[in-house]
């Protein structure tokens, strides 16, 4: 039996995640601070694919909850060969301005369990030589964010991160890619306290939930290390290259702002 481990998984991309990952045969390890939201996805799984989906409900934005979840996998004796480190969130305004304790639980979050998790179950798949694992960044991952600074920051070591580790376990049979979504319909932006933003009103890129996940799931399977969904997502990303980084920082600023 096949396992895939799927972060942040009680909604919007995540939960999509859980129900696609079902459907190619893998069982999902669903894990989120939601343990009443992640039985409901577990219920709804077994109802439509026939699968026992486990529940591991952990809040990820705190210190060791890694180390927890890989112990939590490691006490029922299952090998996971798929894990999507989906969970993360953003947080809108300046940085100074911002609580320093919010700030550091997103680093937490977005880079730390992420991280450890990364750390935890590649040595498994190493020794099995084989193994997937998708990391959820970001088009923010591409260029500094005035108003988002942190977060921007975050999704940028995730890429980094993805890349190498994409070439140092390459010869052993595991695969690492790196999902880069642009504006995504899901929570996110109501999270981050973005949904009166420029960036959320004024949009075009925004793209749904499934049509993402479906890009990242087949980016990850054909072994590709860097997938941005959507083409006018690409072309933007990939302009950042040739664009001054003053005018970079000037428009990300005027679309991150609210109101």
């Amino acid at each position: 039996m096949k396992y895939a481990l799927i972060t942040g998984a009680s909604t919007g991309l995540g939960k999509d995640f859980a129900h696609s990952l079902a459907k190619l045969g893998y069982t999902p390890i669903l894990v989120a601070r939601s343990a009443d939201r992640l039985k409901s996805l577990a219920a709804e799984i077994k109802q439509k694919y026939g699968l026992d989906g486990i529940v591991i409900a952990e809040d990820l934005s705190v210190p060791n909850a890694a180390e927890k979840i890989y112990k939590s996998v490691k006490k029922l004796k299952v090998q996971v060969s798929c894990l999507v480190n989906n969970a993360g969130y953003g947080l809108n305004g300046e940085f100074h301005k911002n609580s320093f304790s919010e700030e550091s639980k997103m680093i937490q979050l977005n880079v730390t369990t992420l991280a450890e998790l990364c750390h935890l179950f590649l040595q498994d798949m190493v020794t099995n030589k084989e193994g997937y694992i998708l990391n959820v960044a970001s088009t923010a991952a591409f260029q500094p964010g005035p108003l988002m600074t942190n977060y921007y920051a975050t999704k940028a070591y995730v890429l980094s991160l993805s890349e190498g580790l994409a070439e140092e376990v390459r010869e052993y049979g595991v695969t690492v890619s790196c999902l880069c979504p642009g504006p995504t319909k899901t929570e996110f932006f109501e999270r981050a306290k973005m949904s009166d933003s420029k960036l959320v009103k004024s949009s075009i890129l925004a793209m749904n939930s499934q049509d993402v996940v479906d890009i990242g799931l087949k980016a990850l399977f054909g072994k590709k290390v860097v997938k941005i969904p959507g083409f006018l997502n690409f072309v933007l990303a990939e302009s950042i290259r040739v664009t001054p980084r003053a005018m970079i920082r000037k428009i990300a600023k005027y679309l991150n702002k609210v109101g």
